[in-house]
């Protein structure tokens, strides 16, 4: 009888041991990827921050990247405060650097829209069949509607200020194939098409960094705004998931809201387990979820042994 009982109790030592190293792994939900900070509604992986958003930016070998219908982009800065992310485009053109590219579009459905800081010059366009050299208020005859042009007048020290780039310069192109691109919206399809736009290449940057008439410190790059929902409202659960060292995500059929707790655990609400705290108050105190399952294993393990 006693080397039965030893036996169940040697058994539930391993089990106890499984079940808590399980409970003691790590948080499931990351709170940063690789020196990007992560809130929501961005998240680490499946199951992390907002669905709406899991498709878009992912986090991968600590390298955080937005995927669009045109490529990956890595993620250089994201500024939770205003809600706009940055990103930047491997084949754009910089005062340091020309190369062909095929342009930059957004999702249609994307929950993204360009930042008005934005600025987008096209470079090397064709100046006598490309569309975005037409005047004000031209009509299309093949396309039998009224063309709005599609460069910013008012950005041509921009252009000079490129063309200033030694990169750009020894293209050995006039100035009047460059083109300060607006609208930033990029019209309905949300694409810039440069094959459809006849231009070689773009550049883009979101900031003048204080040094507007030297491009060579230029924040070059493409800025975008996000929204939480449709009333822009931070959810209230989320901020109390994050307050109690949770990280939000989602789950379920209809993924609804989860706090990922330190340890992997998931609650519906954040890491603190008030509910506990109310029907234990002597024997609980601020304990996590994992200590207090620890501390019923321990419990089970004595009652068992004596």
């Amino acid at each position: 009888m006693k080397v039965k009982q030893c036996s169940c109790v040697i058994l539930l030592y391993f089990l106890t041991l499984t079940t808590l190293s399980s409970l003691v792994a790590s948080q499931t939900c990351k709170n940063s990827c690789g020196q990007i900070p992560i809130k929501y509604p961005f998240g680490t992986g499946l199951g992390c921050g907002d669905p709406r958003f899991q498709q878009y930016v992912t986090c991968n070998q600590e390298k955080l990247t937005l995927t669009t219908h045109t490529g990956c982009y890595p993620v250089t800065n994201i500024e939770y405060s205003s809600q706009v992310i940055h990103i930047s485009d491997p084949s754009m053109s910089t005062c340091a650097c020309t190369q062909t590219s095929k342009g930059f579009g957004l999702d249609w459905d994307a929950p993204f829209s360009f930042h008005d800081d934005t600025v987008f010059t096209l470079l090397d366009c064709s100046t006598t069949s490309s569309p975005i050299y037409r005047t004000n208020g031209a009509y299309d005859v093949d396309s039998n509607t009224t063309v709005i042009p599609q460069c910013d007048r008012t950005g041509a020290p921009i252009c000079s200020f490129l063309f200033s780039c030694r990169a750009i310069s020894m293209l050995n192109l006039p100035i009047s194939t460059c083109c300060v691109y607006t609208p930033v919206d990029l019209g309905p399809s949300f694409e810039m098409d440069l094959q459809k736009l006849q231009c070689t290449s773009y550049s883009g940057f979101y900031s003048f960094n204080g040094q507007e008439s030297n491009p060579e410190n230029w924040k070059y790059g493409i800025a975008l705004k996000y929204k939480f929902n449709v009333y822009n409202d931070y959810p209230s659960s989320c901020a109390n998931c994050e307050r109690s060292n949770g990280v939000c995500g989602y789950g379920g059929a209809y993924n609804t809201f989860v706090c990922n707790c330190p340890g992997g655990l998931n609650t519906t609400s954040d890491c603190f387990f008030r509910s506990l705290y109310n029907h234990c108050p002597r024997l609980l105190p601020r304990h996590t979820a994992g200590n207090f399952l620890i501390f019923s294993l321990a419990y089970f393990m004595v009652w068992v042994l004596f």
